[in-house]
């Protein structure tokens, strides 16, 4: 960049910060933070922070499940922008690229611009940028071109969504970078749709994952929502959107809390209506046939077939 160039940019966020424009922009609000809490200047040339080999290996281990849950969708969204001159970066949750996909042709280009695994790209760090912004901001964030602080980063340009974690905490950054100019900004805006669209794919993943024999219940109105729920039919986890809708707190698992109730859906219980239900299963597990399924109830079939008509329909809504 030449001279003149990181001049007016420095210019121009100066001037920004001076109108008040944090107040109304959260990319001036970015350079605020930037340059105030943390003193960092747009014309600074430095070397993004990276960690050592041993360091890198360390965090690499802490964060191998999240790893391995997210290479698949890692791989499908590369294979969607690669043609677009991008890299795709898995961070953990303060920064750190741990995984990323590329170009074997275009990897000089980023880890010239420090867009590798081990870099640190926290906004303490490198000022305004897709990855540390999207951490301080908590949501999706793209930022183009010469809306990065340093002048050093104004020519990639990055969108980035969070991926939290199954108790919805903060977990990871999945990030699609370009160092392109055909990367503009309707190009950037797909493909942030995108890369949100995926960070929900590995949040739903891990969830997944973290609850393997939990019953899933999908909250299609909302964006990655997901319950689990037990056999007792009580939620024991949350995913963040799921959490954020219901206004949920804390470990699930220690304090469930009934589906029915959570979904509006609940009645007057009776353990009239619990006997009927586990009938109803064990007949359906046995394909109708009333010995089996006295049997695996561990009941004689007379029994069975007295307990089947006091909890028939007709008897229930007679009593």
């Amino acid at each position: 960049m030449l001279l003149t160039e990181i001049r007016h940019h420095a210019a121009r966020i100066e001037a920004a910060l001076l109108a008040g424009e944090a107040a109304r922009s959260p990319i001036a609000a970015s350079w605020s933070r930037s340059a105030r809490m943390h003193g960092l200047s747009p014309e600074t040339r430095r070397k993004v922070p990276r960690l050592t080999e041993g360091e890198l290996t360390a965090l690499r281990a802490a964060m191998e499940p999240t790893i391995r849950t997210a290479a698949p969708t890692l791989d499908r969204l590369f294979r969607a922008v690669a043609g677009l001159g991008t890299c795709v970066v898995l961070t953990d949750r303060d920064g750190v690229p741990l995984e990323r996909r590329g170009n074997p042709g275009e990897d000089r280009e980023f880890e010239r611009a420090g867009l590798w695994t081990g870099t640190i790209w926290s906004e303490r760090e490198a000022g305004t940028n897709g990855i540390g912004t999207c951490i301080v901001e908590g949501r999706a964030v793209t930022i183009h071109r010469d809306q990065h602080f340093l002048t050093a980063h104004t020519g990639l340009s990055c969108t980035s969504a969070p991926i939290h974690d199954a108790e919805g905490r903060l977990n990871a950054v999945l990030d699609v970078s370009s160092a392109s100019a055909a990367c503009a900004e309707p190009v950037m805006a797909l493909m942030s749709h995108s890369v949100q669209e995926a960070a929900r794919r590995i949040e739903a993943d891990l969830f997944r994952a973290h609850f393997p024999r939990a019953r899933l219940v999908v909250l299609p109105e909302l964006a990655g929502a997901l319950l689990a729920v037990d056999a007792d039919d009580l939620v024991i986890g949350a995913s963040r959107a799921a959490r954020s809708h219901f206004g949920l707190k804390g470990d699930l698992t220690r304090a469930p809390l009934p589906c029915a109730d959570l979904l509006g859906q609940s009645g007057t219980d009776s353990l009239e209506e619990g006997e009927r239900a586990v009938i109803a299963r064990a007949l359906a597990r046995a394909r109708g046939n009333a010995s089996a399924a006295a049997r695996s109830l561990g009941i004689s079939r007379a029994t069975f077939h007295r307990k089947l008509i006091r909890n028939s329909p007709r008897n229930l809504s007679q009593n």
